[in-house]
């Protein structure tokens, strides 16, 4: 089922319950825009309607409206060329799953494994007249796989073709095939492949990112098309990458600072706009659930999830049964004074719905209701087995979020 962008919502009949359609109403986050926010309605509807039918879907697009924009085309922002790269400049801490450490090694630098792998090759080694290069049987097959296009990795987003193309002609490449062999060199590789597309989509704040499970899958299939056994996406990865995992987490906050930092980032400039002026926002979304007939659950992403609470703390909007969080800030804001519609300790309004709230552990951007709203607030982790930031965009690709949802729809 497709989300409907009509604001009103008709009285629907849902046949198989006797009553009205139940309406899921889902509010995105930070940086969201168009052709990015109808990708990430059309998954949140697909999947969460093949858990339950008869189910209406009414978008908010608040980005579109009530986003923030630089006015006047970025001239506040000094140059790029005055930031420093060095790694001694930023630390990151990485948390202690070796997988997710690891993994966010590589998405700040895809190359990471590469590199480490080819420091291993022998540089005295020579190879007998006539033979063939030992990196020219996987060249083949990135150069095969970047004409097939992104299709073979889909799950991860547009990019792979591009990613193979520049893998094929990766100056490490021989070093690391003759450090590895054919059978783990494909396994790298296709993590070199998976860590490219998935930072692309990072750097440019595409709102959808793969589970880790569904990664790890594509990388499976990736390793197999580039020659290696079926032995799985992990082999080799936490040895290799660990123990470079602090220097190029640390790599990737120097190159997201000035986005972070002095806000060209959509995303941070969204939250100051909306912590100044959110009025319009909560003003549109409380149109939108006044005009719906109950059942409405409303669920929120991010920033999403704090526009939602503050409009159903601000008013009571009995239609509304269920209010779903997830990757929130919203306990964050309200614990340390700056949530716009209540303030610590006031409790929550009788009116507020029932609140289910969806947290990664690694997502450093979710954050817990239950401790300071007793009995009001049901918290529950779900894991998207990736790392931060990647965590913080990965729920809505996380099956777990989608049952957990379905299961608490009034």
């Amino acid at each position: 089922m497709e989300f409907e962008r009509a604001t009103v919502v008709a009285r629907d009949l849902d046949p198989g319950r006797g009553g009205l359609m139940p309406t899921v109403v889902f509010i995105h986050g930070t940086g969201v825009r168009e052709p990015g926010f109808s990708a990430l309605a059309g998954r949140f509807a697909a999947a969460l309607s093949g858990l339950r039918d008869g189910l209406r879907m009414v978008p908010y697009y608040w980005g579109g409206r009530y986003g923030a924009t630089l006015a006047a085309g970025g001239a506040c922002l000094p140059p790029e060329g005055g930031a420093s790269r060095s790694l001694s400049e930023a630390a990151a801490v990485v948390d202690g799953d070796d997988d997710a450490a690891a993994w966010a090694a590589l998405y700040a630098d895809p190359d990471a494994e590469l590199l480490l792998a080819s420091s291993g090759a022998d540089p005295t080694a020579e190879r007998p007249p006539g033979s063939e290069p030992p990196e020219q049987k996987v060249q083949a097959l990135l150069t095969t796989m970047a004409r097939q296009g992104d299709g073979q990795a889909a799950e991860l987003g547009p990019g792979l073709a591009h990613a193979a193309t520049e893998l094929a002609a990766h100056p490490l490449l021989g070093s690391a095939a003759a450090a590895l062999g054919p059978d783990d060199l494909a396994p790298v590789i296709a993590r070199a492949l998976a860590a490219r597309v998935i930072a692309g989509a990072l750097d440019a704040d595409l709102p959808l990112v793969p589970v880790g499970d569904v990664r790890d899958a594509v990388v499976d299939r990736l390793a197999q098309a580039l020659g290696a056994p079926p032995r799985g996406a992990e082999r080799g990865l936490r040895t290799m990458l660990l123990r470079a995992a602090g220097s190029a987490a640390s790599r990737a906050v120097v190159r997201r600072r000035r986005a972070l930092t002095q806000a060209t980032h959509p995303a941070a400039g969204d939250v100051l706009r909306y912590l100044s002026r959110g009025e319009q926002v909560r003003d549109g979304l409380r149109d939108l659930l006044a005009g719906l007939e109950p059942p409405v659950t409303v669920v929120g992403h991010s920033l999403g999830g704090i526009i939602a609470l503050d409009t159903l703390v601000t008013t009571a909007l009995p239609q509304v049964g269920l209010l779903v969080t997830a990757g929130s800030q919203g306990p964050f804001l309200y614990e340390s004074g700056a949530l716009p519609s209540l303030t610590h300790p006031e409790p929550l309004p009788p009116h507020v719905p029932d609140w289910l709230n969806l947290y990664d552990p690694r997502d450093l951007l979710g954050h817990l209701g239950a401790g300071l709203f007793p009995g009001r607030v049901t918290d529950v982790a779900v894991d998207n087995r990736q790392p931060f930031p990647a965590a913080h965009s990965a729920y809505w690709t996380n099956p777990d979020v989608y049952r957990h949802i379905a299961a608490r729809l009034p």
